[in-house]
């Protein structure tokens, strides 16, 4: 009886142990559903939240826009004048120090005129000596003459032979050579001694002008070249101070809008805190290599050529008086080229380019390439269309896009002038009309007619950039 009893008890464990795997199961299988049903929460979720554009916009306002070209540049005298000797030599006086006041005709630069000197004592000696030859000349001259007349008379008597009257008559005009030669070589003397004058006059240097030594290069003693034959020794620089203006190169993309007479905003490095007041003095009239930045005194309108960068130098005149500029300092200029009142303006960037059923310009390329591809599968003809479409900027049309609600219409728009931040639309956007104003990349390339957008609010300003 006991046998039975003890296998009735061992197998009531063994019935149990398929239920606790049962429910292990369900446990396994409510936790997966879940967790999926978790995931396509958030999926959803995520959809929703992305379900447009991001975007930001900014509405359309009436305000006055001044269009600008800045460049930068240097500080220089309008006029300032390089001295240099006609004469070489040794500098045996300089009695201006840089900065000094001169007036006009003050000696500034004396040269060792012991050379020239002795010119002059040469000269004056064969001045003497031609004088003295030419008397010499004019008495012959006049024997001659007597000589010639005494047998002119006989020659028509039939006194004399034709031998004897021809040698009278070539003696006379032998003489009558020897005078005019003499008479020469006087004035060739006088000339030589007038040059030598000279030279010994400009041994002394006098000032051009009123102005101030801006700068100089030289010191007694040293030994300067004529600037008669070759460029010759600067010695100082003379400028009037008290008229100053800025030079800067304008690229040749903006010289075309600039015009002599323009207003001008000059910042000077030298005082951060203030704006200087200006006008377009000089516009120059072509684009050179000398690669300068346009600080040299000859006035001459000139440009440069770097990099294949073509600038062009702008002459500044700086109206304020009431400070001291000094030549050399750095500048920036605003200058204000074309200026428009109550018009309506929007972001510069919320302008861009697309082609003709809203495509970019890189889209119409590669539109144009797959049509010729599938045409003829030709690479030429792949290229040339490529070609034709960076050519062809008659089907590109400006546009911007206004804000529907929660979509966007590309409209075309005709714009004007522009300054650093917003550009002057003529028609196709009204004062009032929310546009996109960003990201770059939504603008240019994501957004299309009627594209669906999310707008986001801009920023705030962090007291960094206030």
């Amino acid at each position: 009886m006991t046998a039975p009893l003890s296998s009735g008890t061992a197998s009531a464990p063994a019935a149990a142990k398929p239920r606790k795997k049962s429910k292990l199961k369900w446990y396994l299988i409510g936790a997966t559903v879940l967790l999926v049903l978790l995931v396509t929460a958030v999926i959803i979720k995520k959809r929703g939240e992305t379900n447009g554009i991001s975007v930001t916009t900014e509405k359309a306002v009436v305000k006055t826009i001044v269009q600008t070209v800045t460049a930068t540049g240097k500080v220089q005298p309008e006029v300032e004048v390089k001295i240099s000797p006609e004469v070489f030599g040794e500098i045996t006086a300089l009695p201006y120090r840089e900065g000094a006041t001169v007036k006009k005709g003050d000696v500034i630069v004396r040269i060792k005129s012991d050379f020239y000197q002795a010119q002059v004592d040469q000269q004056t000696a064969a001045v003497a000596a031609a004088r003295s030859g030419a008397v010499n000349s004019l008495v012959q001259l006049m024997k001659a003459e007597a000589d010639l007349k005494k047998y002119q008379d006989l020659f028509d008597r039939k006194l004399v032979s034709d031998f004897d009257y021809l040698s009278f008559k070539t003696a006379y005009d032998g003489a009558k050579a020897n005078r005019e030669s003499a008479l020469a070589q006087v004035d060739e003397a006088e000339g030589i001694l007038k040059q030598a004058k000279d030279s010994l006059s400009k041994t002394d240097i006098y000032s051009p002008m009123d102005g101030t030594v801006s700068s100089r290069s030289s010191e007694v003693g040293e030994r300067v070249q004529a600037s008669t034959s070759f460029a010759g020794t600067e010695i100082m620089r003379v400028a009037d101070l008290s008229k100053m203006e800025v030079r800067v190169k304008v690229n040749e993309n903006d010289i075309v809008n600039v015009k002599v007479g323009d207003p001008v905003k000059i910042s000077i490095d030298a005082y951060p805190d203030r704006k200087f007041n200006g006008a377009v003095r000089e516009i120059a009239a072509s684009a050179d290599n000398n690669g300068g930045s346009g600080s040299g005194s000859s006035g001459q309108a000139s440009g440069s050529v770097s990099d294949q960068v073509t600038n062009f130098i702008v002459k500044i005149r700086v109206a304020d008086k009431d400070l001291m500029l000094r030549p050399g300092m750095s500048a920036t200029a605003d200058i204000e080229t074309q200026t428009v009142k109550d018009v309506v303006a929007i972001p510069i960037q919320s302008v861009t380019v697309r082609a003709e059923g809203g495509l970019t310009a890189d889209e119409l390329e590669k539109k144009k390439a797959k049509e010729a591809h599938e045409r003829s599968g030709n690479d030429l003809d792949v290229a040339s269309e490529k070609d034709a479409a960076r050519r062809d900027r008659e089907k590109l049309q400006r546009i911007a896009f206004v804000r529907d609600g929660n979509k966007v219409k590309a409209v075309k728009v005709e714009t004007g002038i522009a300054d650093n931040s917003v550009i002057e639309v003529k028609s196709g956007v009204k004062a009032g009309d929310e546009v996109v104003a960003g990201t770059y990349a939504a603008i240019s390339r994501l957004l299309k007619d009627g594209s669906a957008i999310k707008v986001e609010k801009p920023k705030p300003e962090t007291p960094e950039a206030k």
